[in-house]
């Protein structure tokens, strides 16, 4: 059975003192009690990586866990202003955040970068979580499903079996940052399409990979949206800013 998983982003958030009011306040919640067979983590930026894992090493929650919001393609090099898959891991890191939709747009990540960065993250022993998803002018074109699982076949055709060892996170563009939210129906239809097109590659794959839903998730809609069969957690943005609320999601 897939374990249910939140990961907070804080994106571009964070002081030294919010940081650790942060990750104190969390650790206390969640030593009075969390459901069994949940695993939760945090993406920070870079610069507070090495704060946030002292954090969290000091908590002993063994289902707490660091991640990164982005990695290089690259091992090393010449490349001003990268930070490997290594360096992530010897920083404490168990996850790194591939191809969110801001650095898809600001950044212009295509998806063969994407790959590039999942496979750094998987041969440093990271687990990957790739993000997918439609615009607003994709799905009221009704092309929503065309685009995102022509994303995931793309992951598909390089990563192949080491899909199985990653997350992927479905965040509907539409819905990040903008309080619009997917209707727990909509997320799941587009999480049983990218579960779908995994099984078409390969079965065992499908029924193992982790299933995130990112785009305004709330303590309010976090509840209907976990319940779904194929919303195996969330990646949280905003919400995650706040720990009292980043709680409340992790108890959903």
């Amino acid at each position: 059975m897939r374990p249910l998983i939140v990961i907070g982003n804080w994106k571009l958030n964070g002081s030294l003192a919010s940081n650790e009011s942060w990750v104190k306040a969390v650790c206390k919640g969640m030593e009075q009690g969390m459901p069994a067979g949940r695993m939760f983590a945090l993406c920070a930026p870079f610069p507070y990586l090495s704060q946030c894992e002292q954090l969290i090493k000091e908590c002993s929650l063994a289902f707490l866990s660091l991640g990164a919001q982005d990695v290089s393609a690259h091992n090393s090099g010449a490349f001003t202003g990268e930070v490997s898959a290594a360096m992530l891991k010897e920083l404490g890191c168990k996850y790194v955040i591939v191809g969110h939709s801001e650095r898809r747009q600001m950044h212009q990540e295509t998806d063969e970068l994407v790959s590039a960065k999942a496979l750094q993250a998987l041969d440093a022993g990271l687990t990957p979580i790739i993000c997918v998803g439609e615009s607003a002018d994709e799905r009221n074109s009704g092309r929503e499903t065309e685009v995102v699982c022509g994303q995931i076949a793309r992951q598909v055709s390089v990563l192949q079996d080491r899909l199985a060892d990653c997350l992927i996170a479905y965040e509907p563009i539409w819905a990040i940052g903008t309080g619009k939210v997917a209707s727990a129906q909509v997320a799941q239809d587009m999480h049983k399409a990218i579960r779908l097109q995994l099984a078409e590659f390969n079965e065992d794959v499908a029924s193992h990979v982790g299933i995130l839903y990112g785009g305004s998730v709330k303590p309010d809609n976090a509840v209907e949206l976990f319940a779904m069969p194929d919303i195996d957690g969330g990646l949280i943005g905003g919400a995650s800013l706040n720990p009292q609320d980043f709680l409340a999601i992790c108890q959903a």
